[in-house]
């Protein structure tokens, strides 16, 4: 068995790059399911209204404010039509958790990544073009970021991804690496 090289701070870097976006996206499930009052529940007045009717447990549609109002550009019309619709926004609160689960516990990394990066990529497309530049924005920085977290995951540390990928169903399915 080979052993692992020893850890260096870049690693303790990147390890931190992939927990803060983990919770970026773990945070962003939270507040769709219950209302955190920073995107959902907050009212006109500042207050936060957990629970309120656009939070998903009391039948809000998770993606009905942001694709309804915030998309433009050339694929404005696209994404709007799919605001309330109930299998995208069962994807999307899927895709937010497992995506938030997988890169802060560093499990499953390759479809967390790969996912994250899908998820970032057509949010950056539903917003075309960003207002302070002429293509770059946050989503395609958190995007390359993540890639990077994936080209370095065999470093991994303050993960549980060494445990993971010695299991015998993530060996059978390497997708589950």
């Amino acid at each position: 068995m080979a052993r692992r090289k020893k850890s260096s701070p870049v690693d303790y870097v990147w390890a931190v790059s992939r927990i803060s976006i983990g919770f970026v996206f773990l945070w962003a499930f939270f507040d769709k399911l219950i209302g955190l009052g920073f995107s959902t529940c907050r009212g006109g007045d500042g207050a936060i209204n957990t629970l309120c009717d656009s939070s998903w447990l009391k039948g809000g549609a998770p993606t009905e404010g942001y694709l309804n109002f915030a998309t433009k550009g050339p694929f404005g019309d696209t994404f709007q039509s799919l605001a309330g619709n109930s299998f995208i926004d069962l994807v999307f609160m899927t895709g937010l958790l497992a995506v938030g689960i997988g890169l802060i516990f560093g499990v499953a990394m390759k479809l967390s990544v790969w996912s994250g990066v899908t998820m970032l990529l057509l949010i950056w497309l539903s917003a075309l073009w960003p207002e302070n530049n002429p293509f770059m924005d946050d989503h395609l920085i958190y995007a390359f970021v993540l890639v990077g977290i994936l080209m370095v995951n065999d470093r991994q540390v303050l993960g549980l991804g060494h445990w993971w990928s010695k299991l015998d169903f993530v060996k059978e399915y390497p997708v589950l690496q």
